[in-house]
């Protein structure tokens, strides 16, 4: 069946505070490179970088305007690549990637994202969907749990007995800490902002939940440890926890961060960490995916802790494409109105 010429994508021509910003387009289906994949979509992500983009405080540089946003997708692909070199790669071969074939993406360097019902993508950045897990399940696992298996895996590799600290642990990606690490033997605090969320976050893993609005989070975390502090922290939220992560971890401990939800950390001293011999990591999952091996292998075990009930992923709503339906999540997501992945339904699986 031949493809459209026009599709629907959603995304920004400009910044603004408001979601409102966000617009819905009719962009020409993209026409695929010799190394890239064409993906006729089916579910897309909500994420907290589509907000950082559309408000103008992303660190990175933005694509032309407009573009679409998103980040991961669901879908089928429905163009291969036509380059020699990429049909020779022994990466490309093991993956099975056929027109046809059920897969995920995601990435971010990319002109438009996936909030489109067509999406253009380097191969590298496409992986088989197995045939047990549907499209709603990847889009709802894929890219929390892509970050969370690396970073406590190799940022910090989490072990039996180790007491962790989770911020905005009922977030999707908070979660999926969550579940990882008590499947680990882990001792999981976690810090959220309602009672609600904090029922959330125990149901899936948290053994102690800090309401960070009406306790003290320091004070907490070291009642709970016995004084000692804890052995590793993730935090996606920067400048407003920094100090606080600095009172709760322990001697020889690791803080890892994540992500800049509340701004980019202040310029420090490093010698203030000296006392503790603490490490402080910035850890993007983008890293851990550099090595095309190891990015097929990440996503295959994230499949996996999925399949064998490890990750339980959480979907707060799905949400139409449309520029109504992106614009409520980013404005649910900003006000801290959910908990769990946030999900855009594209078409049909």
């Amino acid at each position: 069946m031949p493809l459209p010429t026009k599709m629907t994508a959603v995304g920004i021509s400009k910044t603004g505070n408001s979601p409102d910003v966000i617009e819905e387009f009719q962009f020409p289906v993209p026409t695929p490179g010799p190394n890239q994949i064409l993906i006729k979509v089916e579910w897309a992500g909500v994420n907290w970088s589509d907000a950082q983009k559309r408000r103008g405080v992303w660190p990175l540089a933005l694509p032309p305007f407009p573009f679409a946003l998103g980040v991961e997708c669901a879908g089928t692909i429905v163009s291969v690549p036509t380059d020699d070199e990429v049909l020779k790669d022994e990466e490309y071969k093991v993956r099975s990637l056929n027109i046809g074939s059920r897969v995920v993406s995601f990435g971010m360097a990319f002109p438009n994202g996936p909030m489109s019902e067509y999406f253009v993508t380097t191969w590298d950045t496409v992986y088989p969907l197995p045939d047990e897990i549907s499209g709603r399940t990847a889009i709802a696992t894929l890219t929390p749990g892509c970050t969370a298996l690396p970073l406590a895996t190799e940022a910090y590799n989490v072990q039996a007995g180790d007491y962790v600290l989770v911020h905005t642990v009922a977030g999707s990606v908070g979660l999926f800490f969550a579940q990882l690490n008590k499947s680990r033997g882990g001792i999981v605090i976690g810090t959220t902002s309602t009672p609600e969320k904090a029922a959330i976050a125990k149901a899936n893993g948290a053994d102690h939940v800090i309401i960070y609005k009406t306790e003290n989070v320091a004070q907490r975390v070291l009642e709970i440890t016995g004084g000692l502090g804890v052995h590793a922290i993730f935090d996606g939220v920067g400048k407003d926890t920094f100090q606080t992560n600095l009172a709760c971890i322990r001697t020889k401990g690791t803080i890892v961060w994540l992500g800049f939800a509340s701004g980019l950390v202040e310029p420090f001293a490093p010698h203030i960490t000296a006392m503790k011999a603490a490490k402080y990591v910035f850890a993007s999952a983008a890293a851990y995916f550099a090595d095309r091996k190891a990015g097929r292998e990440y996503v295959a075990e994230v499949f996996r802790l999925v399949t064998n009930g490890v990750f339980k992923p959480v979907v707060h709503k799905e949400y139409p494409l449309s520029a109504e339906g992106v614009r409520e999540a980013e404005r649910e997501l900003w006000e801290g109105k959910t908990a769990g992945k946030c999900l855009v339904k594209v078409a049909a699986e």
